[in-house]
């Protein structure tokens, strides 16, 4: 797909809100130049689709990243994070979409995992998140098992040696028993981080959260993104954005309807192309979004998207 073609694409309809429409304003506005990839499927280091359906999308995305078995090998144990901290509808956009949850778990058993648990530590109770978000329900009709992640006994204290911070935490054992984990983020307006993506969607793996928002959160955040045990692939939920009043919400004046999925396995390269994104709905600096250079800064990724090799898709 050309420039043009993709800024076309990238558009935003819609009278509910203003999208810049400057040339600067890309998906991928950093870096429209992007490396190209080898010929191949599996070939690259992120994959942005846009228009489609949820399901639809991670199809196509992990087609072109070569498929989830290049991610989970047969026999073993997966665990799939959502953000499903809230107790809200799919529409309001506080909780990953249920369907691209669903249909991860699914293409996990085809893989050959043997296992596939989804959790969250939730902000609202965890009951109510779980069935209200309509993620239990899809994670269950594609065979997955819920657990939950309310009571300190789950988590299991590990050291982060990189840490600047957040030297020691609690994370759940459900990360630390699993022999790889997908993180699933929703793309959403946060009050403290600026943004909610993959980085700040491991908050939801351990268990003091406070300490976090006490001793310098954009700081703790890039901590807790350097733990030994990464996801093995970040998906961003980008079906419908929340551009305001995050992480909660207020209401759907808050939500863009965006239809949008980014895959990578680097979670600062793939949190600053979601935040690129971002930007056409509502102005955010990187700049602003401290823990993505902090990221970067400990080696857990790249903000560079000119250095990486990336596949962009309309449906």
């Amino acid at each position: 797909m050309d420039r043009r073609n993709f800024l076309r694409a990238a558009v935003l309809a819609g009278a509910a809100f203003s999208v810049k429409q400057s040339g600067a304003m890309t998906v991928l506005s950093q870096n429209m130049n992007a490396a190209p990839a080898a010929s191949g499927a599996g070939k690259y280091d992120m994959v942005a689709v846009m228009g489609g359906e949820p399901v639809a999308m991670f199809r196509k995305a992990m087609t072109e990243m070569g498929g989830m078995g290049k991610f989970i090998k047969k026999g073993q144990k997966v665990c799939v994070k959502p953000n499903i901290g809230w107790d809200k509808a799919p529409e309001l956009a506080a909780n990953t979409n249920p369907l691209l949850v669903g249909e991860i778990v699914r293409q996990c058993f085809a893989a050959g995992a043997s296992e596939v648990t989804v959790f969250d530590h939730t902000c609202d109770n965890w009951q109510k998140c779980y069935a209200n978000s309509g993620i239990e329900a899809e994670t269950k009709k594609a065979g997955g098992k819920m657990i939950p992640g309310d009571q300190e006994s789950y988590y299991k204290p590990i050291s982060i040696p990189k840490g600047k911070i957040l030297k020691t935490t609690k994370v759940h054992e459900a990360i630390l028993n699993a022999d790889v984990w997908i993180n699933v983020p929703v793309l959403k307006n946060h009050g403290g981080a600026k943004m909610s993506i993959s980085m700040k969607n491991l908050m939801g793996i351990v268990w003091d959260r406070k300490f976090f928002h006490s001793n310098d959160l954009q700081q703790c955040i890039a901590d807790i993104s350097t733990l030994d045990r990464r996801p093995v692939l970040n998906v961003v939920d980008a079906y419908r954005l929340m551009k305001t009043n995050g992480p909660r919400g207020r209401s759907e004046a808050d939500v863009v309807n965006s239809k949008a999925l980014f895959v990578s396995q680097d979670m600062v390269a793939v949190d600053t192309a979601a935040t690129n994104f971002f930007n056409q709905v509502r102005e955010m600096p990187l700049s602003d979004v401290g823990h993505l250079s902090l990221g970067e800064a400990h080696g857990t990724g790249t903000m560079k998207l000119d250095s990486l090799r990336i596949k962009r898709v309309k449906i």
